[in-house]
């Protein structure tokens, strides 16, 4: 009966590990269909030759690759069972998730301020990829985020003591979406 269990408990694992996997991929590929849609889009005559990132952009990725280190503490202090150093890190991950938004929206009035739009007759199609690629990337962060308020009120509730599984998954998702946004902070940077 133990061994039928165990059977069914590591095939639920498999399954949900998998099922994340597929996630990943196909939010992948999106994005990869869209930077592949941004460089063919660079050689039409109305590609704007000048435009710089908003500053907030460059911080704001420090704060992401930070919000990496700090769940991978939680991690850390999790498997050490700390559930207390356990839940600080997850806490600061959330508030850096919630500081790399901020400064997200500051960079959007960067360059709206610059007399940029995502349309109308002040948008470019240079400026309207950027507001896709990084808008889009924050609905998903939106919900890394609200995946990170789950596992702190799980933690609280000390459901990671025995099974950890739901933590990793938040923990990949969370550094995945940490993984895609240095992706397109440096495809942007270099390809404008």
């Amino acid at each position: 009966m133990d061994l039928e269990k165990n059977e069914l408990r590591l095939k639920t694992i498999k399954a949900k590990k998998m099922m994340l996997l597929f996630s990943l991929l196909s939010i992948a590929m999106t994005f990869a269909g869209l930077t592949s849609a941004y460089i063919v889009s660079k050689a039409r005559p109305d590609w704007l030759k000048n435009f710089d990132l908003p500053i907030s952009f460059s911080i704001s990725t420090l704060v992401i690759t930070l919000s990496s280190l700090t769940i991978w503490l939680a991690k850390k202090y999790l498997f050490k069972n700390e559930i207390k150093n356990t839940n600080k890190w997850l806490t600061v991950t959330f508030l850096l998730g919630i500081f790399f938004v901020a400064l997200q929206i500051y960079g959007f009035n960067s360059i709206i301020n610059q007399g940029y739009f995502f349309t109308g007759a002040q948008s470019t199609v240079t400026t309207s990829f950027l507001y896709v690629l990084t808008a889009l990337h924050l609905v998903h962060l939106f919900a890394g985020l609200v995946v990170l308020s789950v596992v702190i009120i799980n933690n609280l509730k000390n459901k990671y003591l025995k099974e950890k599984l739901g933590f990793e998954l938040a923990v990949t998702f969370w550094h995945f979406l940490g993984g895609l946004w240095l992706y397109l902070f440096v495809f942007l940077y270099f390809f404008r």
